[in-house]
């Protein structure tokens, strides 16, 4: 793990793990989780791909300066000098959720630096401006609530709660659910708040109306129980025809930890078409 002064007023917290002769495979991980958020799917992957995470604006020990450098295209720009700093010219993109939306936005602003992408559980924001603003409205009410939770039983609390949207399924059933709120609670709430606040998908530039120009080939997952995003997946097929949908059984919006094997044998599969 290393630090990383950067410009656009981000010191970046990143690390690599894996194998640096095999292809390079960028994570990005969720709302509220940190460069731990894909370990286990990595440590089945560290043979075949060399790894790069990084902790978001907002998140884990990544510093940022000035508000603006939370929002989605100045962390998209920040991310793609930093690419340029490791000397990536070129490679694999993962997103999850919060990440995956970022993944789409980058891959539709900068498509000639990935080869091939995988959002998982992600969108391309919210169609018309009655959405977004409903959602910019309840986005802020949940992060002055993660603001005042500064005391860490108090933070436990609000991940507690936020774990019983229905979007979530059973994942509080999940063996390593306990494990991924202690990587959470390594998070700061008064920053995270500061994430939702100028990244969240109501206030996330839509990507819609861009989707029919995407030009890089993406694998959309997608839980079996996560029927919102199911319906929104689907409809992002039907506008990109480089957009390829697998629903994932027994699963709900965490894929990537319901069912780390079989999200794994999907990123290996879909990668391995172009890096072998």
């Amino acid at each position: 793990m290393s630090l990383k002064n950067h410009r656009f007023n981000y010191r970046f917290n990143y690390c690599f793990s894996g194998n640096s002769e095999q292809p390079l495979i960028l994570f990005l991980h969720g709302f509220m989780g940190n460069i731990h958020e894909f370990d286990d799917a990595i440590s089945l992957l560290k043979h075949d791909f060399y790894c790069l995470n990084i902790d978001l604006p907002g998140h884990g020990k990544t510093q940022v300066l000035g508000d603006d450098s939370y929002t989605m295209d100045q962390t998209a720009d920040a991310l793609i000098n930093l690419l340029d700093d490791l000397k990536v010219k070129q490679c694999f993109l993962v997103g999850y959720s919060m990440g995956g939306r970022l993944a789409l936005y980058l891959t539709l602003q900068f498509p000639e630096r990935f080869y091939q992408v995988i959002l998982e559980s992600a969108s391309p924001g919210l169609l018309t401006e009655k959405e977004r603003l409903e959602r910019i409205k309840r986005d802020e009410q949940i992060a002055r609530k993660l603001a005042r939770s500064i005391q860490r039983e108090d933070f436990r609390n609000f991940l507690q709660n936020w774990y019983n949207q229905p979007i979530f399924g059973n994942i509080k059933n999940h063996s390593g659910f306990e494990q991924m709120i202690e990587n959470r609670l390594q998070n700061n709430p008064v920053e995270l708040a500061k994430s939702l606040q100028f990244m969240g998908v109501g206030v996330q530039p839509t990507l819609w109306q861009k989707l029919p120009d995407n030009q890089v080939a993406i694998l959309l997952l997608v839980g079996e129980n996560d029927k919102k995003f199911i319906a929104i997946n689907k409809k992002m097929t039907q506008i990109s025809n480089l957009c390829n949908l697998k629903i994932i059984k027994n699963t709900a919006h965490n894929i990537h930890l319901e069912n780390t094997s079989v999200f794994v044998e999907h990123i290996k599969y879909f990668f391995n078409l172009l890096s072998r």
